[in-house]
């Protein structure tokens, strides 16, 4: 029987998405999440955008700080790590304990763990798109930690056979 639907969800994983640890601080709390949708989205001046879930607790203190960071992690990070980040919610765990991390501009958290480069910016932009919101920030800073290969999102689906969480927006629904 011929499939009707025109889209294979699982080919989507093709699109060279990266995996990132979203980060910021707002009134004396921290809070970060995996995210895959970061980008740079121009250059005078330059600015990248991340797409967020608008039921997550980083959205939350993102839409009140109006700053943020990301972590690009190396690609032998461990499956803890990623799961600690993008398992639990910071409303019920610091998901920061045991994390290295420092802080610049921002004081949003750059962490030092398992990360090639952090980049920290401030919301310039943001966009409700029903489910998720995209934040525009300009670039304030950028770090390299340490040479190496970025983890991407087929990689984590395909060699680390990783899954991703309700909410994302690269979530496959089991009914389908």
């Amino acid at each position: 029987m011929k499939n009707n639907n025109p889209i294979d969800e699982n080919s989507l994983f093709k699109i060279q998405y990266g995996m990132y640890v979203i980060s910021t601080a707002y009134d004396g709390k921290i809070n970060g999440q995996i995210a895959t949708t970061l980008m740079q989205v121009t250059y005078e001046p330059i600015q990248i955008s991340v797409c967020l879930s608008k039921t997550t607790y980083t959205h939350e203190l993102i839409s009140k700080s109006k700053k943020f960071s990301a972590s690009v992690l190396e690609q032998d990070t461990p499956m803890k790590f990623i799961g600690n980040f993008g398992f639990k919610s910071g409303r019920d765990i610091d998901k920061f304990t045991e994390i290295n991390y420092d802080t610049k501009i921002t004081n949003c958290p750059l962490i030092t763990d398992h990360t090639i480069m952090n980049l920290e910016a401030e919301v310039v932009q943001q966009f409700d798109i029903g489910t998720h919101t995209i934040f525009i920030g300009r670039l304030l800073g950028n770090y390299l930690i340490k040479e190496g290969d970025a983890m991407t999102y087929e990689y984590y689906h395909t060699v680390i056979r990783g899954k991703s969480p309700e909410g994302a927006p690269t979530h496959i629904s089991k009914n389908k």
